[in-house]
């Protein structure tokens, strides 16, 4: 895949972005907008909370276990007819869930719309550090990620206006409108501006990729509701580790792998990887519970839950492009740690919040969250991506964005599960206060996540890097060969 920004007029390429941008931001609404959603979907269906939340991390998981996918589509498939598929398959989605009469064919609307954006989100990625300089990337990376990062923190307020005035599926209806219009427009401006790769389809890859990143998210989710010493839980997580050790040694015995884990040599791009997992762990634990928060916790209706994260995501939408830039001038380190120390503040303020601890201080404590979010999500994606080449670009977008969506569906299942686990068993100590304390417990651990951040900023991230080396061994001759690991630092 090579570097096209000089066969592109930036007319054209301006064009193309613009509509990456718009169906971005619709599609990555709903990433998070059922957060808001969460109780009346329970309401609606008649299931549990924990059954509900699987409509986002759910989501999550079903779009991070299509990323590996795309790496393969990306590099296979013309450009235009991908990214219009990608839109399509979003619509079909849209139009289930909206006429969904159960749970189940609900969240067979939400798997195809997570397909749809997994494309979409890989695409654009690969889009953008592709034909843009390199002086340009950070700055078009983090406009970028106002539909990938502010859209889904805005989403919640806007849901929680829409779902108090017209319903839930009010949500949907208004995505759709917007995807199908993005469909038109994106159908006469695209054009083919990716290189095509020879590359095979490899089945087996596929199967072992769905089997590894399925398994895991899935049994860590079941852990909240059923217990690590469980068939639900254990089986699952088991299968998914030694089903994801399969699939790296058959990625690293390819001549032509499925997705390439060996970009993971580098060391700039391994620790970015490590990172963006980190961050979105903590970044949707936080998006699923700040609504269950003000609504469940406090009594307050979904408006009022839309109103106290408004502000914080007004100043994701500021800041995003702005550290772009920023980026470009200075690098990642000092982004890096600057906004993993405010994660940390956030999230160990939320800790200490009681009943009578007034809205203003939990909205205020968002926006600094938020402000973290903005400043780390797509520098922590361009950095890593611009440390390996071109023909590996839509390799590395693909694994990092699958490793952190991944992480991401995690976080929804893991906090909520946190939060209701310690409420049922603190109900007789606590009382009334218990919801609150489980809510307070759910954020100390977050808190811990975002200072595992902090320590990977201040101690992995160097302003000359050394790079340590995974040699993967080829199979040959019908012989099995593990993969060893050689680090040198």
């Amino acid at each position: 895949m090579e570097n096209n920004n000089a066969t592109i007029t930036p007319q054209k390429r301006t064009l193309i972005f613009l509509c990456m941008v718009v169906s971005g931001i619709a599609s990555s609404t709903l990433s998070t907008a059922m957060t808001t959603a969460l109780p009346n979907l329970v309401e609606y269906f008649c299931v549990s909370t924990s059954i509900g939340q699987w409509a986002t991390s759910g989501y999550s998981l079903a779009m991070g276990m299509v990323m590996p996918l795309t790496a393969f589509l990306i590099t296979r498939f013309p450009t235009k007819k991908l990214y219009l598929t990608g839109i399509g398959s979003f619509i079909v989605g849209l139009l289930l869930s909206i006429f969904a009469g159960n749970f189940a064919f609900m969240m067979i609307g939400r798997i195809l719309q997570a397909c749809g954006i997994g494309i979409l989100m890989s695409a654009a990625q690969v889009i953008i550090l592709t034909v843009y300089p390199a002086e340009k990337k950070g700055t078009m990376m983090g406009t970028y990620g106002l539909a990938t990062t502010a859209a889904p923190i805005i989403a919640p307020t806007i849901a929680g206006l829409m779902i108090d005035a017209f319903g839930w599926k009010s949500i949907f209806w208004l995505v759709l409108v917007i995807m199908c219009i993005s469909f038109v427009i994106s159908a006469f401006v695209f054009e083919d501006v990716l290189e095509l790769q020879d590359k095979k389809f490899d089945v087996i890859s596929f199967i072992e990729s769905i089997f590894a990143f399925g398994g895991i998210t899935l049994g860590i989710g079941n852990i909240s509701s059923f217990g690590l010493i469980s068939i639900q839980a254990g089986l699952p997580l088991v299968a998914g580790i030694v089903v994801c050790v399969l699939f790296v040694l058959r990625q690293c015995g390819l001549d032509k792998p499925f997705l390439d884990v060996k970009i993971l040599s580098n060391r700039n791009y391994a620790v970015s990887v490590i990172s963006s997992m980190v961050l979105y762990l903590v970044m949707m634990g936080s998006s699923v519970m700040m609504p269950l928060y003000v609504q469940d916790v406090m009594g307050y209706s979904a408006a009022v839950s839309g109103l106290v994260t408004l502000p914080g995501s007004l100043a994701t939408a500021v800041v995003s492009p702005f550290a772009g830039r920023m980026y470009d001038k200075m690098g990642i380190k000092k982004i890096f740690v600057i906004g993993s120390v405010a994660l940390v503040i956030s999230n160990i303020g939320m800790f200490f919040l009681s009943m009578s601890t007034p809205l203003w201080a939990a909205a205020v404590l968002n926006v600094i969250r938020n402000i973290a979010i903005g400043s780390l999500m797509m520098p922590l994606l361009t950095w890593g991506t611009t440390n390996v080449s071109f023909q590996k670009v839509a390799d590395a977008s693909s694994l990092l964005t699958s490793f952190r969506t991944i992480a991401g569906s995690i976080g929804s299942a893991v906090f909520v599960g946190i939060m209701t686990t310690v409420s049922a068993n603190s109900a007789a100590a606590y009382g009334d206060q218990a919801l609150m304390h489980g809510m307070n417990v759910s954020f100390l651990w977050m808190t811990v996540g975002a200072l595992v951040l902090l320590a990977i900023s201040i101690f992995a991230v160097k302003s000359k890097t050394r790079s340590f080396h995974l040699f993967c061994p080829a199979a040959f001759s019908g012989r099995f060969h593990t993969c060893c690991t050689l680090i040198s630092i």
